[in-house]
């Protein structure tokens, strides 16, 4: 398959950890006879420092040129500790997803058994857990008109919803749950908000269509309880865009680390794949950034693109690399791999993985790992 990749990776770590997801890639195009090829632009504080657009015209092209984009982290302390900047770094990727049609945002959340005891939350909780929250990406309080009055005392943000953009991704998501364990929750506030109402009404009635998908319904405060106390009761979560936003970070506590969380954004025409964590500025260039989460992003391109063996492929290589340890040290506090060590380890297991016996921890240890 040929496809044109544009390469996105932004602030902090973001090109650190996007350069692992392409190494990736590559063993990917190598080892299965693909023709990926890979194109950067700026996004971002440092669009915004060069340009003084966070998302510039000719980036923005870019994407809509292409078949994919792999995205990275936006974001730098002169901009978030400054809250009456004008011009802001996210501001590009809101318009990114809403220029892209990406109403979707899709996030898979696994607590791996090698990492169980990373977990701040007990392992009987935990065990078992597997879920993906689709979560409504263009719409909602974030694009809503805001409003602040002449003093600045008095400020308001509109929260709307239509029925197409409830209908769309609701499909997605019982279509996702049909393959999985047949279950969907939706996630809203429907006590309360009008517009959890709609949610509710319009899918319900679109379960209907899809009696084999046992259909429930939980409040965001309830669900958000939900997930510390019992995630593995989860399947396909479905819900709005701030919620969406707020429950999905809160489970990438079950797994260990945030570094491990990927995600996808998708449209009727387009798709991007990034980690969902920050850029965290102060670990940029230093190589301990986890670069998993931005790899398995790059798995989800695959899967988005019908190449389920070669996704499998990388999901394989991260469960690998995670048995042995290969990991940086947010997941194992003494460990002596980095960024760029975890990335080559995955890499290299894909691209040999029909010879492997076994790996040579000493070389691995030494950035070469030689299959014996």
């Amino acid at each position: 398959m040929n496809l044109k990749i544009a390469v996105l990776a932004g602030d902090g770590i973001g090109p650190e950890v996007t350069e692992q997801a392409i190494k990736t890639l590559k063993a990917v195009e190598e080892a299965y006879n693909h023709n990926f090829s890979f194109t950067e632009a700026p996004v971002g504080a440092i669009a915004i420092d060069k340009t003084g657009d966070p998302l510039p015209d000719d980036t923005l092209k870019l994407c809509l040129d292409s078949d994919a984009v792999l995205f990275g982290a936006i974001g730098d302390p002169k901009y978030d500790n400054d809250p009456s900047a004008k011009v802001r770094p996210e501001q590009g990727l809101l318009k990114l997803r809403k220029s892209l049609g990406l109403f979707t945002n899709i996030r898979p959340i696994k607590a791996y058994p090698t990492l169980i005891e990373r977990s701040p939350l007990r392992e009987d909780r935990i065990l078992g857990t597997d879920m993906v929250i689709y979560r409504e990406l263009t719409g909602g309080i974030y694009f809503g008109e805001k409003k602040l009055n002449k003093k600045g005392t008095t400020a308001s943000d509109l929260c709307e919803y239509s029925e197409y953009e409830i209908e769309r991704i609701a499909h997605l998501a019982f279509k996702a749950a049909r393959t999985r364990k047949k279950k969907l929750t939706l996630v809203d506030k429907a006590n309360v908000l009008e517009t959890s109402r709609l949610w509710r009404k319009i899918v319900t009635n679109i379960g209907k269509s899809y009696e084999d998908v046992e259909l429930d319904f939980l409040f965001v405060d309830n669900a958000a309880m939900q997930m510390i106390l019992n995630p593995s009761q989860f399947d396909v979560i479905l819900t709005e865009n701030m919620f969406g936003d707020i429950i999905s970070d809160e489970g990438s506590v079950i797994g260990g680390s945030i570094g491990l969380l990927a995600s996808a954004s998708v449209g009727d025409e387009n798709a991007m794949f990034e980690p969902i964590h920050g850029s965290f500025p102060q670990g940029a260039g230093k190589d301990i950034a986890n670069p998993i989460a931005s790899i398995l992003s790059a798995a989800m391109l695959l899967e988005h693109f019908n190449l389920h063996e070669e996704a499998q492929a990388i999901n394989k290589a991260v469960e690998k690399a995670l048995e042995m340890k290969v990991v940086t040290s947010d997941l194992e506090e003494d460990s002596k791999y980095g960024t760029e060590k975890v990335g080559s380890f995955i890499a290299d297991y894909i691209a040999n993985a029909e010879e492997i016996i076994n790996y040579n921890q000493e070389n691995i240890d030494y950035g070469q790992s030689t299959i014996i």
